[in-house]
């Protein structure tokens, strides 16, 4: 057991033991210090200070050259921090976290201890003993006096990872193993668009080219959330969801109030295309044991300024639609099926209303479903290709990407010309592939191995149980780690997003390498009450990833 005075003790109400997990909590502490809220100067100065800490490493006294910053994006710039452990040939695991956060503007009153999570636990175990609490502030304030959760703005989500990761390359340092190289890297921007982990994905060919590496698997270093007692928390996922956001842009003949039968009610249609998808249990997507949630509403209305006694024109409604094995084809090819269901029965409903009211024989509009792709030609073809191409290259001034596809969709639809009653169809956002792990593919089938012998060894010294899950069911970094989409994928999705900037343009060169996620566990990321089980993170996990490092380069 660690003293008071040595490293990684502090408030945590229990002192973590052993030198390898004071170690961990220790670079945890560090690194969650360093703010680095997503799209921040904070996450810009990151990566330096993170280089620096690598650098002063026994492990890579004798070489700080295999430490580099390289490039992703922003102004200032965002930089991926890579550090490369070698032992001898070519073979390479890869062990990769994110280091931006959310805001801490939700911690309020004690938003300045964000980022101090000693200091926060004391004043959070104060606050939570000062008044009444629901039923999930009693919860946490039961986990702060045990002892045994640690808070933070970023602790768990995943800079305890990226701590558990810097530990293990200590560890196989320090091994003297033979076989083997071992590459950290440290990522921004998971929590907008995952620029930096795409911008690793593009230049790992190089890295590899450089430094004569085989990249032969990875394994990400996220958190997972568990309410329960961490059964479900202290997970090998070995699969990431996939999530697309499909949207539709329902186009109306505008009436006054009326005369409603005079025009066609973009707000039916959109309301039979809403009851055909929202938590509907038939579009849920299934892989290995687990089923996806089924599609919900993320934006929808008329957003028209101000009051209208006519019709609104044009209804959006933008979805959540989570997968894990289907493809963005055959999402596109459902979500068309029932948007002209859809579209049919508003049409056939509004007949029938308007009959029922004039009393004469009154028969369905004629209308269409169409893609932004085929939107985007009827553009072409009435305006030509250089109009099209203006419209999409200067897109309007929008951060969220759902506003910016609603006007670009908007603007299209009146350079096509396009009247309604229509619908049209496509994706406000980047693609998140799915992914898992194919035990029929060798170097998927050893990757497995080796975790599964260190999931017995750790069982076998620790009593700690360590479990298989299907899919790590967040959004993550793992969606671009070692995943390649399939060609006609990547061609469907960006021939249907119209904001150009959420096209993910995989190069020709990208590496396929089987990937799993093994990180921490807690409560409430994101929340003011963010917690990491710290036993697991600081203890059990290093431990963990160290043996499955040691079996992973045993294979030869």
């Amino acid at each position: 057991m660690v003293n008071e005075e040595q490293p990684g003790s502090g408030q945590t109400g229990r002192a973590v033991q052993g030198k390898n997990a004071a170690r961990c909590l220790d670079h945890a502490l560090r690194l969650v210090e360093w703010a680095s809220e997503t799209g921040t100067p904070g996450e810009a100065a990151f990566g330096e200070k993170a280089a620096a800490l690598l650098r002063g490493l026994p492990c890579f006294a004798d070489h700080p050259e295999r430490v580099r910053l390289i490039a992703s994006h922003g102004e200032p710039e965002r930089q991926i921090v890579v550090g490369l452990v070698r032992g001898s040939g070519r073979r390479t695991l890869v062990l990769a976290g994110h280091y931006d956060v959310v805001s801490a503007s939700n911690y309020r009153d004690l938003a300045d201890l964000a980022f101090s999570p000693e200091p926060l636990l004391a004043a959070l175990r104060q606050d939570l003993a000062s008044r009444p609490l629901s039923p999930a502030e009693e919860k946490a304030r039961v986990d702060f006096e045990s002892g045994d959760f640690l808070p933070g703005r970023g602790l768990l989500d995943m800079k305890s990872g990226i701590a558990a990761g810097i530990t293990t390359l200590e560890n196989f340092a320090a091994s003297g193993a033979a076989e083997g190289n071992l590459l950290l890297a440290m990522t921004p921007d998971e929590e907008a668009s995952s620029q930096g982990m795409r911008a690793f994905r593009d230049i790992l060919p190089e890295l590899a080219r450089e430094w004569d590496l085989e990249i032969a698997g990875g394994i990400n270093l996220d958190a997972t959330s568990d309410q329960g007692d961490g059964a479900g928390g202290r997970a090998i996922y070995k699969g990431t969801i996939g999530k697309l956001l499909p949207f539709a842009m329902v186009v109306g003949k505008p009436s006054h109030a009326s005369y409603p039968f005079d025009g066609a009610s973009a707000h039916l249609i959109a309301a039979h295309l809403m009851t055909a998808m929202e938590t509907n249990p038939d579009l849920c997507d299934r892989g290995g044991a687990e089923v996806s949630p089924p599609p919900i509403c993320l934006d929808g209305g008329d957003f028209r300024a101000g009051y209208d006694v006519t019709t609104p024109e044009q209804v959006w409604l933008a979805f959540n639609w989570l997968s894990h094995s289907r493809s963005p084809s055959a999402l596109m090819a459902q979500f068309h099926n029932l948007a002209e269901s859809a579209l049919a029965a508003a049409m056939a409903a509004f007949a029938r209303n308007r009959q029922a009211f004039t009393g004469e024989v009154a028969e369905p509009e004629p209308s269409r479903v169409l893609t932004i792709a085929e939107l985007m030609r009827l553009v072409a073809a009435r305006e030509g290709q250089a109009a099209l191409e203006e419209i999409l290259a200067t897109p309007p001034a929008h951060d969220n990407p759902l506003a910016l596809s609603r006007a670009l969709c908007t603007r299209l639809v009146a350079r096509a010309g396009l009247n309604g009653p229509a619908i049209v169809l496509g994706f406000g956002s980047l693609h998140y592939p799915h992914s898992h792990l194919d035990p029929d593919r060798a170097e998927d089938a050893a990757l497995m191995g080796a975790i599964e012998t260190a999931r017995h060894e750790i069982l076998a010294a620790t009593g700690v149980q360590i479990c298989w899950r299907d899919t790590f069911v967040g959004i993550s970094d793992m969606s671009f780690l070692g995943n390649v989409p399939p060609p006609e994928d990547a061609r469907i999705v960006a021939e249907n997003t119209p904001a150009r900037r959420y096209i993910d343009h995989v190069p020709d060169n990208a590496l396929r390498f089987p990937v799993v996620n093994i990180g921490p566990w807690g409560r409430e990321y994101h929340q003011r009450l963010e917690r990491v089980h710290a036993p697991y993170a600081f203890e059990t996990l290093p431990d963990f990833l160290t043996a499955i490092v040691a079996r992973f380069f045993a294979q030869g």
